[in-house]
């Protein structure tokens, strides 16, 4: 039963971080298009922001004590999943339509799985792979269909495509090689020093950039965008991120990445740049049922359940 609570909370954690993610991608477009601020430096704005408030939370609880090796391995998680993915989807979204940068963040639970098949030897069942195909082909209906109303492929350039894969590929590598070094910490505690990597390795890069940035041109709408990125994109889904990692298998955490384009989709219809139908409504529950089919599998059933499990049967 508190094995249950514990994937329960997992899967709310995670489907709650790729809602914002979903609205982010909406966000980050107005702010990549007409902010006028480099990638790099809204990058380091949000380590910044972001770790501060990590910091301070982390103030409110009880300390752990993280050693040398495991603080330098969290340096290294940082760089996968925080430093690169971010910086990667900034490029991305100001060379992609929204829509095609949804289409393609559907690959990453495929790169995901095999990511954990390979560094944490999670099997790969005919179950999870039905599941995953059957989501698959559900979001990238759904985006068709979307596509045929609204934006195309026209404005998306190459090297959009080449950073969303990059992004994609560096994520689904963070899910699947640092989900044991997540579970040591709370998630304020890996966060906080996460988040205080990312933005020491940004200040090189962001430093020559500022004299160049003009914060005041800055229309006051793209101000509010931002601040939505800074606290909800930031702080809140990169608190639930890890409480996900903790409790569900990392190819299961990245299938809520499904959940991101859907909201992008009713973000859209909210503000009258699409219509719902019967063949999203349709999509969408291809989406849901694949990931239903996933949990379901043997390999969605955490390590330490297992083992109880098969301790009772002996």
């Amino acid at each position: 039963m508190k094995t249950d609570k514990r994937m329960v909370i997992g899967h709310l954690a995670s489907a709650a971080a790729y809602i914002i993610f979903g609205i982010n991608v909406v966000v980050c477009r107005d702010i990549a298009t007409d902010g006028g601020i480099e990638p790099i430096v809204l990058f380091a704005m949000r380590a910044l922001v972001a770790g501060v408030l990590f910091w301070l939370v982390s103030l409110l609880g009880p300390r752990e004590h993280v050693p040398v090796r495991d603080l330098l391995r969290l340096g290294g998680a940082s760089v996968l999943g925080l430093f690169l993915p971010q910086l990667t989807f900034l490029h991305a979204i100001a060379h992609t339509t929204p829509v095609d940068l949804s289409v393609m963040s559907t690959t990453t639970p495929i790169f995901t799985m095999f990511v954990a098949a390979i560094f944490l030897r999670e099997p790969i069942t005919w179950q999870k792979a039905t599941g995953v195909a059957l989501s698959f082909g559900g979001i990238v209906w759904l985006i068709l269909q979307s596509a045929i109303g609204g934006q195309g492929a026209s404005a998306t350039e190459p090297v959009g495509i080449m950073f969303c894969f990059a992004n994609y590929i560096v994520f689904a590598l963070y899910l699947g090689t640092c989900r044991p070094l997540i579970a040591r910490y709370t998630a304020v505690t890996s966060m906080k020093w996460m988040f205080l990597f990312a933005f020491l390795l940004s200040v090189p890069f962001a430093a020559p950039h500022l004299p160049a940035t003009d914060f005041g041109a800055v229309p006051s709408q793209v101000w509010w965008e931002i601040a939505f990125m800074v606290f909800f994109s930031t702080f809140v889904a990169y608190y639930l991120i890890p409480i996900g990692q903790q409790r569900i298998r990392p190819t299961l955490v990245s299938m809520y990445g499904y959940l991101q384009p859907i909201i992008a989709v009713a973000v859209a219809i909210w503000v009258g740049q699409d219509r719902l139908t019967g063949t999203k409504v349709m999509a969408a529950l291809m989406v849901f049922a694949g990931v239903w089919i996933v949990n379901r599998s043997r390999a969605a059933i955490p390590p330490t359940a297992e083992r109880q499990k098969q301790k009772e049967n002996v």
